[in-house]
Formats: structure tokens, C-alpha cells, sequence
């Protein structure tokens, strides 16, 4: 439906678009203004007839159509393939687009509410209004009924935030020198997990202390039972990530301590799982495990935390926002990304910064001798898990249609 203002000098058409009212047009007289306005209403009979003679196709019909042309990495589609799948079908799969009313996606909502959390709800319904919103550009629908829904987050729990003491901690807690040096490389560098794990030795230079995060292979994606090396997440995360002096040592120990090309690999010299390190060893570290005597940590910090932590870090040691940007393979949003440079004149500070909190916190890298690197022999030293370290590779999963 549309309508028209007068809005002193000027007439313009309004109208209903992706449940938003929007500007359609102006003109200087209202005839002009009438003129359109007629125009819309015999577009929107024209869309009435067909409607008419071609009825909308169920949502189980319309995925089948639209998921196979829509453009999105193998990531995203997979995430969408299972909320789609396990959320949205069983919901209104046999349901003709057209039945599909505001209401019936308010009780949706309501009810996905009691059993995930706020942020899984709102990307389940958002999912929604894409596949709807893409029905209407067919004109199978009239409006969309998720527009303008709004969905209460309820209570948001900041994220805990690691000291280095508690990297430290967490990270004497892995069972091998190459998980171990996982864990300080992500909260000193900022790094992304699928970046480190990716990470070739080509692309580790320890005469310049720089890592290259590199473009087609600069990351290791994990999804649906399957891996493979592929761009980084964002075109600002293919960057140059310079090393504090003690992480140069202590990634030339596990260098040296292996012949693979992945730096942080299993002892074959395959690519880690990170769902079977999260689970393994990860999750242990940081919540506590009675069978072994240890207390939590820090209980529910993720590996990404390492990353806010990393963040956190430079803020309290002021470091200028168009480096923490680049560090973290961000874009520096506004003018200031437009103006702002990175310089080799705010690295130094950066550096002695985070060499100083290492010396303050651990300030100890362990050797080859002292710690059983991924399915290596085991050290005469005891490792603080207690026992042998076990195979990070896990299985793979069978790849299954949707």
C-alpha cells in the first residue's frame, strides 16, 4: 500500500518495503505525485492476478529453490542448511509461503526462546526473513512478516576476559609444546584459531619477527566433518602480525622441534580438529577437572576470548585504535579508517608492552625435552595432564545432506 505526504514544498510517495516504510519518490505537485501513486496500485492488481493464477509454493519447496542459487561461503551455507534443517522446516516446511503471518513468527520466536539462547534466536528468525524477503523479489508474498520484529536479548553476560597470569596458567595445562604454544600465540597475537591452525611455516619469519596471514590458504575451515585451507574471514584479516621478541623464541623452539609445514599440527603433521582440542583439552584447562586436581581457571572462556583478551590488553596500554584494528584483521570503521595508518613507529610500544607482561607472567618457554610434542615419545618429565598425549586428529564425520 502506498500513500502520499505533503511535506510543505514537496509531495512524496510512501509505501511498505520489507516491512519498513520507505520514500518512494518526490515531486513538486501533487498531481504528479497522484500520478505515481496510481501507477504503484495498478503494478501492485498486476501482482494481485498473478498471485492469483500462480499459487506460492510451501517454505520446503521454496528452499529447495532458492539454496542452491544463493551466494554465500561453504561456512555460512552450512550454517544456514542446519538451522534451516532443524529449526525452521519442521516448523513451517508444509506451510504455503502466503500463510506464513506475523503472528506465527512471534510464537516461533517465542518458542525457540525456551530452549536456545537470545543470540541463536535472533539468527534463527533472521534466516527466516531472508528466505521470506527473497519470496517477495518473486512475488510470492506481499510483505515480510519478521520486518521490524523485535526479539529481547534479554540479560547479556559480558564475556570473562583472561589475565596473563591466566594464560599462563590455562596454557601450562596442554599436554604437548605445540598446544601449549597455541595458546600463548593466540592471546599475544590475537589471531583467529582457524588462522593458527592453518598457519604454514613459510609464513612464520622469525629473522623480521613477523606472521603473514596470507589470502586463499591463510585459514583452516572446519565444517560438516570436513577441512580445508581457504581465505581468512574478512579481507582486512590478510595481515601482517608482528611478534613480541619472547614469541619469536619460543616459535623457533617449536620449529625446531618438528619437520611439518603446519606449525601447530598433530604429530603426523596433519591439520588439528578444533572441536576435538576444545573438547580434550581446552575445556578442562580452563573449568576444571576433580579427576586431576584442578580447580577452574576462568569457567566458559573460549578460545576466541583470547582475542578479547589480546583487545583488552591494548587498551589498557593505549595503544592507538588503528593498530588494534589491524592487529585483529579488522577494518577501522569511518573516516578514521580512511585516514588512519598504520606506522612503523606504534609497533615498538606495542611490542614492549606485551614483552612486559610476559616477563611479569611466566616469562619461561618450555623445550622439546621438557614437554612431548603432538604423538611424540613421552618426556622423562612429567607432563601436567599425568599421561600420554592422545591423538588430536580425531575422526571424520560422514558429510550428511540436509
Amino acid at each position: 500500500m502506498a500513500w502520499m505526504e505533503n511535506t510543505g514544498r514537496s509531495f512524496r510517495v510512501r509505501r511498505r518495503y520489507r516491512g519498513r516504510t520507505v520514500t518512494d519518490s518526490t515531486y513538486p505537485t501533487e498531481a504528479e505525485a497522484n500520478a505515481r501513486l496510481a501507477q504503484l496500485a495498478a503494478v501492485r492488481r498486476g501482482i494481485r492476478r498473478y498471485l492469483a493464477d500462480v499459487p506460492a509454493p510451501t517454505l520446503r519447496q521454496w528452499v529447495n529453490m532458492w539454496l542452491p542459487s544463493h551466494t554465500a561461503g561453504p561456512v555460512t551455507l552450512a550454517r544456514y542448511e542446519s538451522m534451516l534443517r532443524v529449526h525452521i522446516l519442521p516448523r513451517f516446511g508444509d506451510r504455503h509461503l502466503d500463510e506464513i503471518s506475523r503472528n506465527d513468527v512471534k510464537a516461533f520466536a517465542l518458542d525457540l526462546r525456551a530452549r536456545l539462547a537470545p543470540v541463536s534466536v535472533r539468527s534463527v528468525v533472521t534466516l527466516l526473513g531472508l528466505v521470506l524477503r527473497e519470496a517477495i523479489e518473486e512475488h510470492y508474498l506481499y510483505f515480510d512478516p519478521t520486518g521490524r520484529l523485535r526479539l529481547r536479548d534479554g540479560i547479556t553476560v559480558p564475556r570473562p576476559v583472561a589475565t596473563p597470569e591466566q594464560v599462563w596458567q590455562i596454557a601450562c595445562r596442554m599436554p604437548d609444546l605445540i598446544t601449549r604454544t597455541l595458546v600463548m600465540t593466540a592471546a599475544y597475537t590475537g589471531a583467529r584459531i582457524g588462522e593458527l591452525l592453518g598457519l604454514d611455516r613459510r609464513n612464520v619469519h622469525l629473522d623480521t619477527g613477523v606472521v603473514d596471514v596470507v589470502p586463499k590458504v591463510g585459514a583452516l575451515h572446519e565444517e560438516g566433518g570436513d577441512r580445508w585451507l581457504g581465505d581468512p574471514k574478512t579481507a582486512a584479516s590478510v595481515r601482517q602480525i608482528a611478534l613480541p621478541p619472547f614469541l619469536v623464541e619460543g616459535l623457533g623452539i617449536l620449529l625446531a622441534a618438528h619437520p611439518h609445514g603446519t606449525v601447530f599440527c598433530i604429530g603426523d603433521g596433519d591439520w588439528m580438529w578444533r572441536t576435538t582440542y576444545v573438547q580434550r583439552y581446552w575445556r578442562p584447562a580452563c573449568d576444571g577437572r576433580a579427576d586431576r586436581g584442578w580447580a577452574p581457571i576462568l569457567a566458559g572462556l573460549r578460545f576466541h576470548d583470547l582475542r578479547h583478551a589480546h583487545r583488552t590488553w591494548m587498551d589498557e596500554d593505549r595503544i592507538p585504535e588503528v593498530l588494534k584494528n589491524q592487529r585483529l584483521g579488522h577494518a577501522m570503521p569511518g573516516i578514521a579508517g580512511v585516514y588512519s595508518h598504520v606506522t612503523d613507529a606504534m609497533q615498538p610500544a606495542l611490542l614492549e608492552s606485551l614483552q612486559r607482561r610476559w616477563q611479569d607472567n611466566g616469562a619461561r618457554w618450555w623445550t622439546p625435552e621438557e614437554v612431548p610434542i603432538m604423538k611424540g615419545k613421552r618426556s622423562p618429565v612429567q607432563s601436567p595432564t599425568g599421561r600420554r598425549p592422545r591423538n588430536l586428529g580425531g575422526h571424520r564425520r560422514p558429510v550428511t545432506a540436509m
